[in-house]
């Protein structure tokens, strides 16, 4: 038997192209505020956390009846109706969120795509402008060759991006080599965010398996894939922090411009690793922010009713269930907005949501790392990580080992912890910030203000 088939290595396509994104841009951060040790330790704890997570959700999905579709239905299914508000909540909170730190990344990168042209805020008000035709669609399917595109936007800048600070910045002087950082408690948990943020899997593994003709063998591809892309995780880490050390950047790819650390990248390589992310942007926008649209229409317009009732459906044993019932079952909906002034109405809905994060995203502009910080440990952490492993105590308890259960409670326990810790620690960071004068505020304090290859500040 294969180890993936054709069917199985789509599904991994896919899931690829979901997770690999935004959040590559601050591995090689994590880095420089928690070490190499104790940012390995966290890269490898969050790896096995949202594999974990992403197989018990897997394994919920296919025990469940046949008419459990989403993440919310799972929601409902396992903890009744508070279950299903819980995970909405979540779930919404996520594809609200993550499409405002879009933003503010867009408008960064516009601004330096265009010098000298208009200011990251109205980059930012330009690009919801832009982006709101494509949100105003009605219904919108994520198609493989766009989220692939997406994807590979990523993938290109990140590459572009670390040959531009690695040529740079090599060979390193014979005196020098690339200070640490100033380890704290805060910096170590703050990895937990961007790392949260980064895998984020949950949300699409219901969709996926759902298209899947042979949903048991979804494990095997959740494990294959977030796999992989943990190990180029690792990579980029290691390649980007192994040259600069504590004082590379939040974000990979403000490493590559200015000149804080003492070179001028050329603006090929610039144009081009903003360009590729540019894309990705532009592509994930839409696709994120289209669930909390679909809820939003349900919560405030009443559409899409049938779409959040879980109707009973009976079943004899969730631990075996039978083959033919884990075969792909489509439902026809009736289209709601052919009613008279309904899309109208949505319309207006949808631009409030677009013109609300474009606010939002104006306001906390310049705290990027930051809010990227917050969004995951808040609310990725909590749809991806938290209810898919509580979904799966839950339902197969009494079935598990006890060294699976303690394995679980303790994910559960600990994700939380640090989830609560830093959403305050970065939500202080976000609404209340303290100045600071230091351009390298991970390092030690001699290595704050000066680039470490400055022989004449360090008199080598």
């Amino acid at each position: 038997m294969a180890i993936l088939t054709l069917e199985d290595l789509k599904a991994s396509f896919s899931l690829f192209c979901v997770v690999y994104g935004v959040g590559t841009l601050g591995m090689p951060g994590n880095y420089a505020r928690a070490g190499y040790a104790w940012a390995t330790v966290a890269l490898v704890f969050m790896a096995t956390i949202n594999i974990y997570a992403a197989v018990c959700i897997s394994k919920v999905l296919i025990a469940a009846p046949k008419n459990v579709e989403t993440l919310s239905d799972v929601g409902e299914w396992v903890f009744g109706r508070p279950g299903r508000w819980i995970t909405v909540t979540a779930h919404m909170a996520v594809s609200v969120m993550v499409p405002i730190v879009f933003l503010v990344l867009g408008g960064t990168i516009l601004t330096v795509l265009f010098p000298d042209s208009f200011a990251d805020s109205t980059w930012i008000a330009l690009m919801g402008i832009t982006l709101l035709p494509v949100c105003l669609i009605p219904t919108l399917k994520e198609g493989a060759g766009t989220a692939a595109a997406g994807a590979f936007g990523t993938l290109l800048a990140d590459v572009i991006a670390l040959y531009v600070l690695v040529d740079n910045m090599t060979p390193l002087p014979s005196e020098v080599s690339p200070p640490t950082p100033e380890l704290t408690f805060g910096g170590v948990t703050a990895v937990f965010g961007n790392l949260a943020l980064a895998y984020g899997a949950g949300v699409i593994i219901p969709s996926l398996q759902l298209e899947h003709s042979d949903p048991s063998r979804m494990p095997r591809v959740i494990v294959l894939t977030l796999g992989l892309i943990s190990a180029l995780f690792l990579i980029i880490s290691i390649t980007g922090v192994s040259t600069v050390g504590c004082q590379i950047p939040g974000n990979l790819l403000f490493a590559i411009t200015g000149t804080k650390l003492g070179f001028t990248a050329p603006r090929s390589g610039i144009i081009l690793a903003f360009l590729f992310m540019q894309l990705h942007l532009t592509i994930a926008f839409a696709i994120i922010l289209f669930p909390s649209m679909f809820i939003a229409e349900r919560l405030v317009l009443g559409l899409h009713k049938e779409r959040f009732e879980l109707v009973p459906v009976d079943y004899e044993d969730i631990e075996t269930p039978k083959p033919d019932e884990q075969i792909e079952k489509k439902h026809e909906y009736g289209n709601p907005y052919k009613a008279p002034g309904s899309y109208m109405k949505a319309a207006i809905l949808r631009t409030f949501m677009v013109v609300l994060c474009v606010i939002i995203a104006i306001l906390f502009k310049d705290k990027f790392s930051d809010l990227l910080d917050f969004v995951g440990a808040s609310a990725t952490s909590l749809c991806c990580m938290i209810l898919p492993i509580a979904f799966y105590l839950k339902t197969f308890y009494g079935t598990l080992r006890l060294p699976e259960k303690i394995f679980a409670i303790f994910s559960i326990l600990l994700t939380s912890a640090l989830a609560i810790y830093v959403t305050i620690h970065t939500g202080k960071a976000l609404f209340n910030p303290q100045p600071s004068t230091a351009t390298f505020p991970y390092c030690a304090a001699e290595y704050q203000t000066y680039v470490y290859t400055n022989k004449t500040h360090y008199k080598f």
